[in-house]
């Protein structure tokens, strides 16, 4: 066992000062005389877009084959990360979908934080640990790296989380809201004044929303451009096509309230949609433990005093 650590490790060691060997060679200028087409391309390069190319300055790349080789299964990589993890502008939107205050720069440092404590743990995990001592040696190298590539799914699965349940809550929340909206409409106050209204009332999510809505028309937005703001950033389905009816209905001059009342029963249905589904994806879990669980322990206190008389009988 120890002689076969002993090749790998040369073995590794002999790739890696092979690979550098080669990286140094390649960086190396070439030596010798140009070739007559690089001589006489700076006195065409005015007339010849051939020339103008053979002297355009190219960025120095002391690895030529390794990136060929390299490069497609980086960019595999970088699509499946952003898949799983989610690129700056998918971070960005679900950092606004939670409601969180971040920017992309600082969840990513806390994605980073995360790796590296996984890291520590997993390192700790094959140093420490006496199970790993009969483990191959790759796994025992390879768990640190594993353990921090699941301490940043771990804290992309965080925020997705909260994005989602606060979209719940939204959810929750906007038949009433808008409700809300149409009493004061009817009422006889202007949209924004019922948005402030709502915002100064209402204590959840979506008045909290509306509030800043109303502080960015304080500040000189225009009422359509913060309410279309609000729509393309949370993306919330429900609120999305409440907000395209209010638009609509504030550049035609109809009448808000009308609207308003039939997106608060669109929105009302499509809660009743959603607990009706709910309750059938419950309804199929509580049979998990009704199956294993209790009709197990029924047979067998059915079949129990059945077999210790036949037992004894015997």
């Amino acid at each position: 066992m120890v002689h076969l650590n002993v090749a790998a490790l040369s073995l590794a060691l002999g790739v890696i000062a092979g690979l550098g060997l080669w990286l140094m060679i390649s960086a190396v200028p070439r030596i010798g005389r140009p070739r007559l087409a690089e001589r006489v391309a700076p006195y065409i390069a005015d007339l010849s877009p051939e020339a103008r190319v053979l002297l355009a300055t190219r960025p120095a790349d002391p690895s030529p084959v390794l990136g060929v080789v390299v490069a497609p299964a980086l960019r595999w990589l970088r699509g499946v990360m952003s898949s799983w993890l989610g690129g700056n502008e998918v971070v960005a939107k679900r950092l606004r979908q939670a409601g969180s205050s971040k920017n992309v720069e600082r969840f990513r440092g806390e994605q980073l934080a995360w790796s590296a404590v996984g890291f520590a743990l997993g390192a700790a995990l094959a140093i420490v640990a006496p199970g790993f001592g009969g483990m191959p040696t790759i796994v025992r190298l390879a768990a640190p790296f594993v353990a921090a590539a699941l301490g940043a799914v771990a804290r992309d699965w965080v925020l997705q989380r909260s994005a989602r349940r606060r979209l719940a809550r939204i959810s929750s929340e906007l038949p009433t809201v808008l409700e809300f909206l149409t009493l004061s409409l009817t009422a006889g106050e202007g949209m924004l004044d019922a948005l402030r209204r709502v915002g100064a009332t209402g204590n959840g999510e979506l008045p909290r929303e509306f509030s800043n809505v109303v502080a960015s028309v304080g500040t000189g937005v225009p009422l359509a451009t913060a309410l279309a703001e609000l729509r393309d950033g949370v993306d919330h389905p429900g609120l999305s096509r409440a907000v395209d009816q209010v638009l609509g209905a504030l550049e035609r001059g109809a009448p808000l309230a009308a609207v308003l009342r039939a997106q608060a029963g669109d929105a009302r249905e499509a809660a009743k949609r959603t607990i009706i589904e709910l309750a059938g994806r419950k309804e199929i879990a509580m049979l998990v433990p009704l199956i294993f669980l209790i009709l197990p322990v029924t047979i067998a206190f059915a079949l129990f005093p059945g077999y210790l008389v036949l037992q004894t009988g015997f």
